[in-house]
């Protein structure tokens, strides 16, 4: 699966959970059985949290740091690309 596939899964998530009360409630609570039955498909001791944004609370994502970056990588990450997230390595 690649990182195209991938986005497309998780706006059809979060448009569900946008639509459907019971849905975010279960995705809050569950996001890994969620995005697997969604189709995506999880690396193996990776933890997922999904966090609700409102109108008054917005949430930034502070990744982790790498512990070292090759030239391609800095590369990619000035390109928009990161080689920490979950979801662009899928497409690796």
């Amino acid at each position: 699966m690649n990182g195209q596939e991938n986005q497309k899964i998780t706006s059809r998530v979060i448009a569900k959970a946008w639509a459907d009360e019971g849905y975010k409630t279960k995705l809050l609570a569950d996001p890994a059985a969620i995005l697997k039955a969604e189709g995506l498909d999880l690396p193996a001791g990776i933890t997922f949290k999904v966090v609700e944004d409102t109108a008054t609370v917005q949430t930034l994502v502070l990744p982790a740091r790498p512990a070292e970056m090759s030239d391609e990588d800095l590369d990619r990450a000035a390109g928009g690309a990161c080689s920490w997230c979950v979801f662009c390595e899928l497409s690796l």
